[in-house]
């Protein structure tokens, strides 16, 4: 058996580093020398750290030969070295064209360069480059990026204001939820099924968010959102008597653009800011986020009996965003608006 002799320094850095390194591979050779250091037999380690005895004594005599900076050094074979001299035509050919499989990818790496490699050295390759699996996201194709880098500069010194104590923003939108199965993501043994209530039926929430506090203004009801709706919400937020210049983002909704709105805001002396056209999930309005969440917290995945019962869970979850939510929304409705010219949006292809 190998006997090695530790210094204090030593098992305080395993103890530390069996815990907190970055790397699992690093954390695991400290484990075992740990272990060691304790005074464990070698079948207890094995036992212990999951490894086997050829494993234990191979870390131990890297160890007694290079001590801790030896257990970091990482120096696992890499069969994507023969892709090195293709690194950045690759990179560019990979911007363009976008991979769906390892196996497109596999393909492309041999037509350009000539190299059969396996899958396992093709994914670590394109980890290497920078790539990840990414859900493609959407922008509509009429989105203007010089309207909304404009809009952004008439936003960004309300919001200072706001951020101040000078003025209140709040981002003004509509969402419609509709009683039927909202099918989420699950950690579970097996598929999971949820029951689909019967009935369409919608429940809608026109809410009022306001940009710096996250208090919420709603106004719900089960049959539609007109300029009327609008109004009540105007009253609402006007008898919150904030004592500071009011405006409302809103975005290009008849109801919410029409001369009976703008006539009655001006009365009021709320000013309406409109967002530009087609921009309306390019996270310029915040509220967008909260409904996102709503959907998450009490919807997916989960059986509501009836509408009544769909509408409470709705309304229970909007009514605990400065309670129970606080932390969460804080965290998600942060003033950081992405915009076309500031997102990804190339017109890539799978080549032919």
């Amino acid at each position: 058996m190998i006997q090695i002799d530790f210094s204090e320094s030593d098992q305080t850095a395993l103890n530390e580093g069996r815990y907190r390194h970055a790397h699992p591979r690093v954390r695991q050779r400290m484990e075992v020398l740990w272990l060691k250091s304790q005074g464990m037999a070698h079948g207890d380690i094995e036992r212990l750290a999951q490894v086997s005895s050829t494993t234990v004594t191979r870390y131990l005599k890297r160890y007694q030969q290079g001590g801790i900076a030896a257990l970091e050094q990482l120096d696992f074979h890499r069969p994507t070295r023969r892709l090195e001299p293709f690194h950045e035509p690759l990179k560019k050919h990979f911007e363009k064209h976008p991979p769906t499989r390892i196996s497109q990818a596999i393909a492309d790496i041999q037509r350009l360069t000539g190299l059969e490699l396996k899958r396992e050295a093709v994914r670590l390759f394109l980890h290497d480059l920078g790539l990840s699996v990414r859900k493609v996201g959407m922008i509509p194709a009429k989105a203007d990026p010089a309207a909304q880098e404009t809009f952004k500069k008439e936003l960004e010194p309300r919001l200072e204001e706001a951020k101040a104590g000078k003025r209140a923003v709040f981002f003004v939108d509509a969402a419609h939820f509709v009683l039927a199965p909202f099918l989420g993501f699950l950690w579970c043994f097996t598929r999971l099924f949820i029951r689909a209530p019967a009935g369409r039926q919608r429940y809608n929430v026109l809410g009022a968010l306001n940009a710096v506090t996250h208090e919420l203004v709603t106004v719900t009801n089960d049959s539609y959102i007109n300029s009327q709706s609008v109004c009540q919400l105007l009253r609402q937020i006007k008898a919150l008597a904030l004592n500071v210049p009011v405006t409302l983002v809103m975005d290009n909704a008849r109801y919410q653009r029409c001369s009976l709105v703008q006539t009655f805001a001006q009365t009021l002396g709320i000013e309406l800011l409109f967002l530009p056209a087609y921009s309306p999930n390019l996270n310029l309005n915040l509220i967008e986020r909260l409904w996102k969440f709503v959907k998450k917290e009490c919807l997916y995945s989960r059986y509501h009996e009836n509408f009544t019962a769909f509408a409470q869970a709705i309304d229970a979850c909007l009514s605990q965003t400065h309670t129970t939510h606080k932390k969460a929304l804080d965290s998600l409705l942060t003033l950081n608006f992405q915009t076309v010219s500031a997102s990804k949006s190339p017109s890539f292809q799978r080549p032919t």
